[in-house]
C-alpha cells in the first residue's frame, strides 16, 4: 500500500512540476527568442512576452537572420588544372577562418583526378568560403541549402528545462523514500528520466553544432574528368545512345582494318583465286565418267525383252547329294 501511494505521489508531483516548469520555460524561451530592444521599440531591457510573439496586437515577428538559428549546407563542383594544388588551397581556405576538414576522398592523379572534400566552417564565413572555392577554377555546379531550426531549438530548450525539473523532483522524492520497494521504484523512474534528459541534450548539442559550423562539400575534378550529366545518364535512351556510339566506333575500326587488308587481298588474293578456279576446272575435264554396269543377277527392268542370244540363263545348281 505504501509503495502504491508513493507512486501516485511521484506521478502527481511529476505532472505538476512538468506543467509549471514547462510554462515557466516557455516564457523564458519566448523572451530569449524575442528581438533585442532597438531605437523606437521601447525602453532598453523591455522585451515582448510570449503572447506578443504569437502575433498579439502591436507585435512584430522577428525576421532578422542574426536572431534565428539557421543551418547552412552547400556543395560545389569546380574543374581545375591541378587537383592536388586546388585541394590544398581549399583546405587552407577552411582552416584560415577557424574551420576544419571533415572528410577527404581522392582518386587517381592524372588529368581525370577527382578530390571530394567535406569542409566545416563557421556559419558567418560560409558564403566567403564558397566564393573562394569557386575561384579555384571553372565552376560547374553550385547548390546551397538553408534550414531554419529556430522553432526546433526553442522547443528543445523548453523540453530540456522541463526534463531537468522532473529529474530534480525525482531525486527529492528518492531522498524521502522509506522502504525498499519505494526506493527501487523511484530509482527506476529517475533512471528513465535521466536517460530522456541525456537524449534531449545530445539532440541540442547536435543542432548547435550544425548551426555553429556550416558544411561545404567541394568536388575538385581534373580537365579530363567526366561531367555530372555523363555520370547520371541511365535508362533506355542512354543505353541506346551508348550502344550507337559503340557501334559507330566498331564500324570505324572494322573499316580501318578492311582498308589496311584490301591491298593485300588485291595483290595476293585475286591471283590465288584464279589459280584455284583453273585447277578445279582442269580436274573436272580430266576425270573419266564411270560406266553404268548392272550387277550380276539383277533382273532387267520391266518392259525390256532380252534375247536368248544376248543373255543366257545361269546354269542350274546341282542339288545336294546324300551319302551312300
Amino acid at each position: 500500500m505504501t509503495a502504491l501511494v508513493m507512486l501516485l505521489v511521484v506521478t502527481g508531483c511529476g505532472s505538476g512540476d512538468s506543467g509549471s516548469d514547462s510554462a515557466a520555460t516557455s516564457n523564458e524561451a519566448g523572451r530569449a527568442a524575442a528581438p533585442q530592444a532597438v531605437d523606437g521599440a521601447g525602453p532598453v531591457g523591455e522585451r515582448p512576452g510570449p503572447a506578443d510573439q504569437r502575433g498579439g496586437a502591436g507585435a512584430a515577428a522577428d525576421t532578422r537572420v542574426d536572431q534565428r538559428s539557421i543551418v547552412y549546407t552547400g556543395s560545389i563542383r569546380v574543374q581545375v588544372d591541378d587537383v592536388e594544388a586546388a585541394a590544398r588551397a581549399a583546405t587552407g581556405a577552411a582552416t584560415r577562418v577557424g574551420g576544419f576538414v571533415g572528410g577527404d576522398q581522392r582518386r587517381s592523379s592524372n588529368a581525370d583526378a577527382v578530390a571530394e572534400l567535406t569542409l566545416r566552417v563557421p556559419a558567418d564565413r560560409f558564403y566567403p568560403v564558397v566564393e573562394e572555392l569557386a575561384g579555384l577554377g571553372r565552376q560547374e555546379r553550385r547548390q546551397i541549402d538553408t534550414e531554419d531550426v529556430t522553432e526546433e531549438t526553442v522547443d528543445l530548450d523548453a523540453r530540456i528545462a522541463t526534463q531537468r525539473a522532473r529529474v530534480e523532483s525525482g531525486r527529492r522524492l528518492l531522498d524521502r523514500a522509506d522502504s525498499i520497494a519505494d526506493l527501487v521504484s523511484l530509482e527506476n523512474e529517475l533512471a528513465r528520466r535521466e536517460a530522456d534528459l541525456a537524449s534531449l541534450e545530445a539532440k541540442k548539442r547536435r543542432l548547435a553544432d550544425l548551426t555553429a559550423l556550416s558544411t561545404i562539400t567541394v568536388t575538385l575534378v581534373g580537365p579530363d574528368a567526366s561531367t555530372p550529366d555523363e555520370e547520371r545518364e541511365i535508362g533506355f535512351l542512354a543505353g541506346l545512345s551508348g550502344g550507337w556510339t559503340v557501334f559507330l566506333a566498331s564500324m570505324t575500326v572494322l573499316l580501318t582494318v578492311l582498308g589496311a587488308v584490301l591491298p593485300w587481298l588485291l595483290v595476293l588474293g585475286v591471283p590465288l583465286a584464279a589459280l584455284w578456279w583453273l585447277s578445279r576446272r582442269r580436274r573436272r575435264r580430266v576425270r573419266p565418267e564411270p560406266a553404268l554396269v548392272a550387277p550380276v543377277g539383277t533382273p532387267p527392268p520391266p518392259g525390256v525383252n532380252l534375247g536368248s542370244s544376248s543373255v543366257s540363263e545361269p546354269p542350274p545348281v546341282p542339288g545336294a547329294r546324300s551319302a551312300p
